[in-house]
C-alpha cells in the first residue's frame, strides 16, 4: 500500500492509502471525499500538475510518502440550447450531457480537453472550448459549429469566441478573426477577412456578425437580411464604442453619443424616425424586434416593431430617471431610480404590468423568461407578470419566494436561489418550472444555469443537480457519477 499526504493549501492535510495499481483519478476520488469538494486539481511537490487521469500512480511517478497540494476548482458552466458542459479553468475534465446533436456528447473530443479556459456555444448546438495554449476544440452540431476542422490550423492565439445562432467568430491575439459554422450565420469571412484586423470586440444577431476595430470602425459579415450588410452606413460607422443587436438588426453607439443602425428595418435596423432623439446615448437594450436606448439625462427612446416594445409613447413621459432596462422577448422593463418600473411592448409577454404596478416599488432586479419578467425587491420577495405559463404567474410559490439573492430563466420558467441557497422554481412544469423531483439535493446552490428547457445547479460542493426536459438537459443521469460527490 502507498500512503500519500494531501493537503489543501489553507494546510489541512489528509492521509490517503492507496494500492500501487491505483490511478490518479482514484487519487483525487479519495482526495475529494476527504475535502467534501468534486472539483480538485493535484500537484506535487515539484509543481508538477497531475492532469491524467488514467495514469496510475507509478506511471505519474509518484511514490509512498508523496506530498500532494490539493487546489479547489470553481466549477463553471456553460449551454447550449439543449446541453450543458461542467468545466474548470485549466482543469482536464469537462462533463457533458443532454441533447447529444446538441453538444451534450463530448466523447469525440475528450482527449483534447486539456487545460480549458474558457467554453462558448452557439444556441443551435455547439460548443467551443479555449485551451491554455490559445487553441480551439468543438463539439456538437456539425454544421453550426462543432466542427472547426477546416480553420483547425489557423486556431491559434484565440483571445476570445463570439457566435450567433450557428456560428463561431474567433478572435486572435493578433486582432483578426476565424470564423467556422454555417457560412449563412457568419461563418465565413472571405468577403471581409482583409478587413478584419485590429478587432477589440464582436457582436452578433441571429445570423450576422458585426466587429468594432481598434480605430472605431466596423466590419459585419454573414447573412444581410440579418445585420451582414452594413454598406448603407458605412461612411457612419466611426467611433463605435458598443453595439448591441435584435435578432436581425445591429444598433452601434458612437464616441459622440449618437446611435447608427442597420438590418432589416422591421427589427429595429431603421432608426430614422427617432434620429434627432438619439443622442448622449449611454446604454441600448433589446427584444427580438426592437430597440431601447436610455439617454443621459435618464429618459428613454424605442424604435423598431411597435408590438415588440419598438413604441413606447403610452409611458413616454412617465420614462425619467431609468436605471436599467430588461428585455423579453417582446416586451421591455425599466426600473427607475425610485425603484418604481414601467414597462411597454406586447401585453401578454410583460409589456402591460397594472395587475402588478403597486407592489412594484423597492425593485433591484429584474430576470426575464421570453415571455415574462420577475422582479426582485429590496426585501427579497418577488413580483412576477407576462405570460402566465412561462413564468409570469407564481402564486403557486409566492409565499416562499423570500430572501430572494438571484434568479435565472429557462425560455419558459423561472428559478430563484434563495438567501439559504435553496431553490423556488415556477413557469412551465416540463419546462424547468418544476423541480419537486430534486427539492431535496437543491441545498447550497452556488449558481444555476439554463438551456432552452432545462436547469442545472452547481452545489458548494461542486456537485450538480438538474431538472427540467430531459432533451434539453434537464436529465444528467448518465453522467451524474461525473458530477455528484460520491
Amino acid at each position: 500500500m502507498l500512503r500519500i499526504n494531501v493537503a489543501l493549501l489553507n494546510g489541512n492535510p489528509e492521509l490517503l492509502t492507496l494500492l500501487p495499481s491505483s490511478t490518479v483519478q482514484d487519487v483525487r476520488t479519495k482526495a475529494q471525499r476527504a475535502f467534501g469538494n468534486k472539483h480538485l486539481r493535484l500537484i506535487t511537490a515539484k509543481n508538477r500538475v497531475l492532469v491524467d487521469p488514467d495514469k496510475t500512480l507509478e506511471e505519474a511517478e509518484i511514490e509512498d510518502g508523496e506530498c500532494l497540494t490539493a487546489l479547489v476548482l470553481q466549477p463553471q458552466l456553460a449551454a447550449t440550447g439543449g446541453a450543458f458542459a461542467l468545466w474548470c479553468h485549466g482543469d482536464s475534465a469537462v462533463v457533458t450531457w443532454g441533447n447529444a446533436s446538441c453538444g451534450g456528447d463530448s466523447t469525440a473530443v475528450r482527449d483534447q480537453l486539456r487545460g480549458v479556459v474558457q467554453i462558448q456555444a452557439t444556441l443551435d448546438g455547439a460548443f467551443a472550448a479555449i485551451l491554455e495554449d490559445g487553441s480551439v476544440v468543438t463539439w456538437g452540431h456539425a454544421d453550426f459549429g462543432g466542427d472547426s476542422s477546416a480553420v483547425r490550423d489557423q486556431l491559434k492565439g484565440v483571445q476570445q469566441i463570439q457566435a450567433t445562432h450557428r456560428a463561431f467568430a474567433a478572435i486572435l491575439e493578433d486582432g483578426s478573426v476565424v470564423t467556422w459554422g454555417a457560412a449563412d450565420a457568419g461563418g465565413d469571412t472571405w468577403a471581409v477577412q482583409d478587413q478584419l484586423r485590429g478587432v477589440q470586440q464582436i457582436q452578433a444577431t441571429r445570423r450576422a456578425f458585426a466587429a468594432i476595430l481598434k480605430d472605431g470602425s466596423v466590419v459585419t459579415w454573414g447573412h444581410a437580411g440579418f445585420g451582414g450588410d452594413s454598406s448603407a452606413v458605412q461612411d457612419q460607422l466611426e467611433g463605435a464604442q458598443q453595439i448591441q443587436a435584435t435578432y436581425r438588426a445591429f444598433a452601434a453607439i458612437l464616441a459622440d453619443g449618437s446611435v447608427v443602425t442597420w438590418g432589416d428595418r422591421d427589427w429595429g435596423g431603421d432608426s430614422s424616425a427617432v434620429r434627432d432623439q438619439l443622442k448622449g446615448v449611454q446604454h441600448i437594450q433589446a427584444t427580438l424586434r426592437a430597440f431601447a436606448a436610455i439617454l443621459a439625462d435618464g429618459s428613454v427612446v424605442t424604435w423598431g416593431d411597435a408590438h415588440c416594445g419598438g413604441e413606447s409613447s403610452a409611458v413616454r413621459d412617465q420614462l425619467k430617471g431609468v436605471q436599467l432596462i430588461q428585455a423579453a422577448q417582446r416586451a421591455f422593463a425599466a426600473i427607475l431610480e425610485d425603484g418604481s418600473v414601467l414597462t411597454w411592448g406586447a401585453a401578454d409577454s410583460g409589456g402591460d404590468s397594472p395587475a402588478v404596478q403597486d407592489q412594484l416599488e423597492g425593485v433591484q432586479q429584474i430576470q426575464s423568461s421570453s415571455g415574462a419578467f420577475a422582479a426582485i425587491l429590496e426585501d427579497g420577495s418577488v413580483v412576477t407578470w407576462g405570460y402566465e405559463n412561462w413564468g409570469g404567474d407564481s402564486s403557486a410559490v409566492r409565499d416562499q419566494l423570500k430572501g430572494v439573492q438571484q434568479i435565472q430563466a429557462a425560455r419558459e420558467a423561472f428559478a430563484a436561489i434563495l438567501e439559504d441557497r435553496s431553490v423556488i422554481t415556477w413557469g412551465d412544469a416540463n419546462h424547468g418550472g418544476d423541480s419537486s423531483a430534486v427539492r431535496d439535493q437543491l441545498k447550497g446552490v452556488q449558481q444555476i444555469q439554463s438551456t432552452r428547457g432545462a436547469f442545472a445547479a452547481i452545489l458548494e460542493d461542486g456537485s450538480v443537480v438538474t431538472w427540467g426536459h430531459a432533451n434539453y438537459g434537464g436529465d444528467s443521469s448518465a453522467v451524474q457519477h461525473k458530477l455528484t460527490l460520491v
